[in-house]
């Protein structure tokens, strides 16, 4: 598992962008922390790595936005309202979940996982990433990568 230590909005939004750079298809980021840990902030960075043009907003009310004018299509997910496995499928997200279609970033993603085994396609790459706050603007940035 890696560590970044973040000490502002912009580097954490930086760090996004470095690994939207990096992005490749079938890519799915499972996002953890509390309520104004960073989540949207490291998924607008992704975003702008991918070279989506878009203004990049929560998803919270829509449950997914679809941005398709990078490289990669990005899907940008927050499960937050959604309590169960069940609720994820009921609302059509799964396919997002299991073989992303370019790139997901995926908020509250503890929603969908319990423990390994995941429920990836074969080829999906799954980056979990758990944003810790340290202070008013500095953040503990842990994360591993799994399958693809």
């Amino acid at each position: 598992m890696a560590t970044f230590i973040s000490h502002s909005p912009a580097q954490t939004a930086a760090l996004g962008e470095q690994w939207g750079r990096q992005a490749r298809p079938n890519w799915l980021l499972g996002l953890t922390g509390a309520l104004g840990a960073g989540k949207t902030l490291l998924a607008a960075g992704l975003a702008r790595g991918l070279g989506v043009t878009a203004r990049v907003q929560s998803p919270a009310f829509a449950l997914v936005n679809e941005y398709l004018d990078g490289r990669l299509p990005f899907f940008h997910l927050d499960l937050y309202r959604l309590a169960t496995r069940g609720d994820i499928i009921g609302a059509g997200l799964e396919p997002y979940l299991t073989n992303p279609a370019g790139v997901a970033a995926v908020e509250w993603i503890e929603r969908w996982l319990d423990a390994p085994p995941w429920p990836f396609a074969p080829g999906v790459r799954f980056r979990r990433v758990h944003i810790k706050t340290a202070g008013e603007t500095g953040r503990e940035i842990s994360y591993e990568d799994f399958g693809g």
